[in-house]
């Protein structure tokens, strides 16, 4: 979809989000949350150290696999402590979010530099087809223009890219593992020197640790598990937010709050949904209020979806498994027209 009927909104209304700003200031919603974080951070960095404790203990064994299964889920909560860090939702100034950044991004193996840039771009241009780096990528596409652009393999991708979309996330992990190594070698790339110290760190010990506690067989299977379920955790967690929303171009005349809701949904289901998926799940209020502490989230949504309710812009709320419906439906519909040839 392009920006058409569902986008047909007033183009100046400038003031709307001044208005909404000032409802969820006052409502203390922009506060820093340091103590929710505190036993966030804490809870999780125990967590992870007492699973590589129960590694070592467990030795060369099969059983490893659910261990790796549980990596998987911890490598993603980790993440999402970065992302909210490169947010600045943690602390108020930028140096103590970029050391806790930089920290999470060594333990996971991703870089934070090249994070921040990707996803800033992503804020700045959400579903627009030509400044949205999420929706420019070699293995999907996103709109019927994006299909024509297609040629070999990739266009056969395409063709039938719903009935792959879960398997590709196995190789998700992968991605973010070359596209961050991709991106400190690139001409320009700040802080090269640390992000490759740490890049180097966690490879080393994460190769060595499997491979002196674990066999080569039992070892690769686990990495594969480890690294498949941690691909398919993240892709599931960003996927629903954005995907099969309305898709912008270039010329688009909608203001900063309609751009940022009317592309966007949020995944109802309770504190289980909000645990499982970061905060994320309330990704319009995350648009809109970047800098808010997750647990301010949930309660900004109520603000908002009232707001937008009196302005008539659709505040688009659907549950964990109808979003990914709403997600392949689209990848479905955007290919169909290569399948038609």
């Amino acid at each position: 979809m392009t920006a058409t009927a569902p986008l047909d909104q007033p183009a100046k209304q400038g003031s709307d989000f001044a208005e909404l700003s000032k409802l969820v200031k006052e409502a203390g919603l922009l506060d820093r949350r340091r103590g929710y974080y505190t036993v966030k951070i804490v809870l999780n960095l125990l967590a992870f150290a007492g699973g590589w404790v129960a590694f070592a203990h467990l030795g060369d064994s099969w059983w490893q696999l659910f261990l790796a299964a549980f990596f998987a889920m911890m490598f993603t909560q980790l993440s999402f402590i970065g992302h909210d860090a490169g947010h600045k939702q943690i602390f108020r100034g930028r140096k103590a979010n970029d050391v806790t950044g930089f920290v999470h991004g060594g333990l996971t193996g991703l870089s934070y530099g090249w994070w921040i840039g990707t996803h800033t771009r992503h804020h700045a241009n959400p579903n627009h087809e030509d400044e949205d780096p999420d929706v420019n990528l070699a293995a999907l596409i996103f709109t019927k223009a994006q299909g024509t652009e297609r040629r070999g393999f990739l266009r056969w991708m395409a063709k039938y890219q719903a009935f792959l979309f879960f398997p590709l996330l196995l190789l998700e992990g992968l991605n973010l593992h070359v596209s961050s190594v991709t991106a400190i070698f690139q001409r320009g790339f700040k802080r090269r020197k640390l992000e490759s110290a740490l890049m180097l760190a966690h490879v080393a010990a994460y190769l060595t640790a499997v491979f002196v506690v674990l066999s080569p067989g039992v070892g690769f299977a686990f990495i594969a598990v480890h690294q498949g379920l941690w691909g398919v955790y993240m892709g599931c967690s960003f996927a629903p937010n954005h995907k099969g929303m309305p898709t912008l171009s270039a010329g688009h005349e909608l203001d900063f709050l309609r751009k940022q809701v009317l592309t966007s949904r949020n995944v109802r289901g309770g504190p289980v949904v909000d645990f499982a998926l970061g905060g994320l799940n309330y990704q319009i209020e995350h648009h809109l209020f970047p800098s808010m502490a997750r647990p301010n989230l949930k309660h900004a949504e109520v603000i908002v979806r009232e707001f937008c309710a009196k302005r008539r812009i659709d505040h688009a709320r659907c549950g964990w498994a109808a979003s990914y419906g709403h997600v392949l439906r689209h990848l479905h519909e955007v290919g169909a027209p290569l399948r038609a040839r």
